[in-house]
């Protein structure tokens, strides 16, 4: 059997490179050895994109993207089928946990420079992928066809209304029709499981190469190729395979632990990952009581809603996002990691944090003049932190960084 196994590798190995691969982006790529917690969720998220494309593989299977038959589709799948519930339950709540890894994948980016030169075009790639992922969740909130989808997707595609000339067009143009319909749930079905798959495994393939060729960052900002023995390895690196595979698999397991317990004991999790009125059928003539976002996209939905303007609202919407394209080229500060910053900018970082969080809450709330004054003031706490930071993280004193990983 040993022989059997050697001589098929031998086989494949001359027709593909296995082992060249293998070698490079594992056993043979030089990773940091000062690794710590916030390093787990790079490969979490990976892990996270697996969970979903094999449970909604399953679930396509089942489901029916007909105006008429698709709740009653989900309904089926939840009682009928063996396990149904069980599935649907791990791809709905895989949806928000693929969210939290990927905002705190990217608070460890800005904690520790992860966008500063040479991975200006890595996190460029991760954005892009951030983006896509906000696109794949819109396409897949409207599937269930419950009451808040139905009107949800009412809502956010209105919003291209406002753009001038081409709105009214562009509207119709997404939804497929005059309103959302049947129509605009088979066009949604076709993208969610066809197109946006492919955009997804295609920035995942292109962001890990770009990480691999750069390498990888650290939590003290050091370039470990810039120290290397004899033998061109590394002198503060240490093999992926299998130190950071071992470690890995150890953040896996607790991963898993926390995802299932929400799966078999609160899969709506206080109607944060599915809301109440998707329970019901979409009723193009009853509104639900309060129209909002799931969770993971309401700070960008509050600020939307804090400018009056409706045009206006949607430009700082998407300007909030597109800003962190620029983010590579704001940052002045001379180090990387925040270990090394000076006061303004872990100041200033830690502001934004909080106030990413109240407008979180606050696009999940009923609007009100406190409400949307409170929305105003975190929004300009969101942009100023990005549009002063090439004055305050150039002004500030920063440590000095060691030669050498601690």
């Amino acid at each position: 059997m040993y022989t059997l196994i050697k001589n098929l590798e031998i086989w494949i190995n001359k027709r593909f490179p296995l082992d060249k691969l293998w070698k490079e982006h594992m056993s043979q790529y030089y990773a940091p050895k000062n690794f710590n917690f916030w390093y787990y969720f790079g490969s979490l998220a990976l892990l996270v994109f697996g969970i979903q494309i094999l449970s909604g593989i399953w679930l396509a299977m089942f489901y029916n993207p007909s105006s008429l038959e698709a709740f009653d589709s989900v309904e089926y799948i939840m009682r009928d089928v063996k396990y149904g519930w069980l599935i649907r339950y791990i791809h709905s709540t895989g949806a928000s946990f693929f969210f939290v890894v990927l905002y705190f994948h990217v608070f460890r980016g800005l904690l520790y420079g992860s966008y500063k030169k040479p991975r200006e075009l890595l996190w460029i790639i991760g954005v892009l992928l951030f983006l896509c992922l906000m696109a794949e969740c819109f396409f897949g909130y409207l599937l269930p066809w419950g009451n808040m989808s139905f009107w949800g997707a009412q809502v956010i595609t209105s919003l291209f209304g406002a753009i001038p000339v081409v709105g009214g067009p562009l509207v119709e143009w997404i939804r497929g029709d005059y309103a959302v319909s049947g129509v605009t749930l088979n066009r949604f079905f076709s993208i969610h499981v066809s197109a946006m798959p492919i955009v997804f495994i295609v920035l995942i393939a292109t962001h890990l190469i770009a990480l691999h060729e750069v390498g990888s960052g650290n939590p003290d900002g050091i370039e470990i190729k810039e120290n290397k023995n004899e033998q061109g390895i590394p002198l503060d690196g240490i093999p992926m395979h299998p130190y950071y595979t071992v470690k890995d698999l150890f953040g896996v397991s607790v991963f898993l632990t926390a995802f299932f317990s929400v799966v078999f004991f609160k899969p709506d999790f206080f109607s944060l990952f599915l809301e109440g009125p998707n329970f019901t059928p979409a009723d193009q003539l009853a509104t639900p009581e309060h129209i909002a976002p799931v969770w993971y996209m309401t700070p960008y939905y509050a600020i939307l809603r804090a400018i009056p303007n409706k045009l206006a609202g949607i430009v700082a919407m998407g300007a909030s996002i597109a800003i962190l394209f620029t983010l590579p080229w704001l940052d002045r500060s001379p180090v990387k990691s925040m270990r090394y910053k000076g006061i303004l900018s872990k100041i200033s970082l830690f502001i934004f944090i909080i106030s990413f969080f109240i407008l979180g809450y606050l696009g999940m709330e009923p609007p009100s003049a406190t409400k949307t004054l409170l929305a105003q003031i975190c929004s300009f706490i969101y942009f100023a932190f990005f549009l002063l930071m090439p004055i305050y993280s150039s002004i500030e004193k920063c440590k000095t960084v060691p030669n050498r990983v601690k």
